[in-house]
Parts: structure tokens; C-alpha cells; sequence
């Protein structure tokens, strides 16, 4: 069984004992989230697609860990102009576990 959810923006295909990284959520580790937009739900030959979610249908997870992703450079530069900005970027993220898929 599988489902579509949707957090943080973006969409991810998630099974139960999937280990995903999402944008940061405000929970603590070993906290349990749940996930109310699902966008879809399927198992072997049956698939639900919502309307734009399904209804009655949620996934949990459970918190792993907080964190912040490696550093990306961002550049800036005006040819010409003696223009040039550099800044680092840690996007963080939350390390999720899921463990049930109700729908």
C-alpha cells in the first residue's frame, strides 16, 4: 500500500516503513505527525485519487530527527560593476518514519 501526501509545497509518494525527509515541521523527536492531505491512495490494482484530497484518509509518521541539509553557496555578480555578494544556505529539515496509512 501506498500513498500521495503533500507538506511543506511539495509532494511525496510514501509507504509505511519509508523514511522521508520534508521541509522543517514543528514537532519534536519522537513526536508522531500526521499527514490530512492525502492526494492519494493506492494498493495492489485499487487506486483512490482525491478531488483534491481523499477523504478520511491520513498518514502517520513519527519524528526521527531535526536537522539542516549540507550548505549551498549562493553567488551573486554584476559583470562590470565590481558587484559580488556570497552567502551560504542550510535549508533545514525534519526526518520523518511512516508508520500507518489509513484510506
Amino acid at each position: 500500500m501506498y500513498a500521495i501526501i503533500k507538506t511543506g509545497g511539495k509532494q511525496y509518494r510514501v509507504r509505511e516503513g519509508a523514511t522521508i525527509f520534508v521541509e522543517k515541521l514543528e514537532s519534536e523527536v519522537d513526536a508522531a505527525v500526521v499527514f490530512d492531505e492525502v492526494l492519494a491512495v493506492g494498493s495492489e490494482g485499487n487506486l483512490k485519487i482525491g478531488t483534491p484530497v481523499v477523504e478520511g484518509a491520513k498518514v502517520t509518521g513519527k519524528v526521527i530527527a531535526q536537522g539542516k541539509e549540507k550548505k549551498i553557496l549562493v553567488f551573486k555578480y554584476k559583470a562590470k560593476s565590481n558587484y559580488r555578494r556570497r552567502q551560504g544556505h542550510r535549508q533545514p529539515f525534519t526526518k520523518v518514519v511512516i508508520e500507518k496509512i489509513e484510506g
